[in-house]
């Protein structure tokens, strides 16, 4: 009775006494393994980042637009702040003003915020503070706009000077001192109206005053947890639709309302199935160089078979039975399959550490994979090597014997 272990010393033996072909062989199976594990790793990177990117944004942040103007005020406010499970809520105005440093002058967006908003989106601060209820002309400057945007920097105490064109054409002109520079959130990935390294923030109040409005275009508020989010977001959206005569029946329909509501849920949902279905494309791709790895393996076996039939013939003659001879090649085409999976699984995850590292995404690599891609290989090996191994097992022993 031939053994298992007698069949992979045999096995390694007929691989080594052809290395070349051998390291052929196994080549697409390397490549096919390191492309689905490189993949998959990337894949939960890709989901990581943009999960950490959101988070970087606000703590369970719910976002509610206006589509048109003159539409929130305080009696709004008030509502957001009184419903279930709000943790905190600034109004939101915002103009692009002229902004003046020493000599030089950007056009930047300024924003109108309350002090609720270092909270809710998650400030942290490099220098100095944040805005309070009780400021009036101080402002806090983003990064970029305090390093990058002036031909000089811009740091705690300096002035700087604002100049708003309001909806009448009149043009205003204010200095602000500024009050603190805002932490580099390091963020590449940001939702339009959230982002902090590239604005400007004043009181809300003081904004309305030199634009001569007592409106909001909209709020940033936080839920408690990002488990009750939707809960929270969905009593929101009802009292907002009765505050604002939308009927019962509209309320699903987000045309028939003057508002859109946005939270950090749906934002992690949708890029969740972006991941999963970059990550499934990605996948989809890599499967075909273990196909064809696995041709590769099935051609190589069947020229091993051709020329080994001598040593077929001998095997038989000397008493080994058809399914010994089967799982000799067939053992044989695992280990190769094996060999390329050991290859390929350091090198895929050699790739997703490179790509990670290349690209700034934090490193996600699922221990799992390693045994997923093991056994990935050893079946790709075994399919690949069934029908030159029957072809083997089935070969007569006198006829093999003769062969030249």
């Amino acid at each position: 009775m031939l053994s298992l272990t007698h069949s992979v010393k045999m096995a390694l033996g007929s691989i080594g006494s052809s290395k070349m072909r051998s390291a052929l062989t196994t080549l697409g199976i390397v490549i096919g393994v390191a492309a689905v594990i490189a993949n998959v790793s990337l894949g939960a990177s890709f989901n990581e980042f943009f999960t950490e990117e959101i988070g970087s944004v606000g703590n369970n942040f719910i976002i509610v637009e206006g589509k048109k103007s003159n539409l929130f005020h305080d009696s709004e406010l008030e509502l957001i702040k009184n419903t279930p499970g709000i943790t905190g809520v600034s109004p939101l105005s915002q103009e692009v003003a002229e902004t003046r440093f020493i000599s030089t002058t950007r056009q930047i967006q300024v924003q109108g915020v309350s002090q609720d908003y270092e909270q809710v989106a998650n400030i942290e601060m490099e220098s100095g503070s944040f805005l309070d209820d009780n400021d009036k002309y101080m402002a806090v400057l983003g990064h970029d706009v305090a390093y990058e945007k002036f031909d000089k920097k811009i740091s705690e105490k300096n002035t700087i000077e604002l100049t708003f064109t309001r909806a009448d054409g009149e043009v205003v002109t204010q200095k602000f001192k500024v009050k603190g520079i805002i932490q580099d959130p390091d963020t590449t990935f940001v939702q339009s109206g959230i982002e902090s390294d590239v604005r400007i923030f004043i009181p809300v109040s003081t904004m309305n005053e030199i634009m001569g409005e007592d409106y909001y275009w909209g709020f940033f508020a936080a839920a408690s947890s990002l488990e009750s989010i939707d809960d929270v977001t969905d009593e929101l959206d009802k009292r907002l639709a009765r505050d604002l005569g939308v009927s019962s029946r509209d309320i699903d329909n987000e045309d028939a309302k003057p508002y859109a509501l946005m939270n950090q849920a749906e934002i992690l949902e949708e890029v969740d199935q972006l991941s999963a279905a970059l990550g499934s494309l990605l996948t989809s791709v890599a499967l075909i160089s273990l196909i064809v790895g696995s041709i590769g393996i099935m051609n190589i076996m069947l020229v091993t078979v051709t020329e080994r039939t001598n040593e077929i013939g001998i095997m038989k003659s000397l008493g080994y039975k058809n399914h010994e001879v089967l799982s000799l090649f067939i053992v044989e085409s695992m280990v190769v399959g094996l060999i390329g999976g050991v290859l390929g699984t350091g090198l895929g995850v050699l790739g997703a550490y490179l790509a990670d590292s290349a690209m700034g995404l934090p490193y996600i690599f699922p221990l799992d994979l390693i045994f997923v891609g093991m056994f990935v290989s050893i079946i790709v090996g075994l399919l690949a090597g069934v029908y030159p191994a029957n072809k083997a097992a089935k070969m007569n022993p006198v006829d093999a014997l003769r062969h030249e």
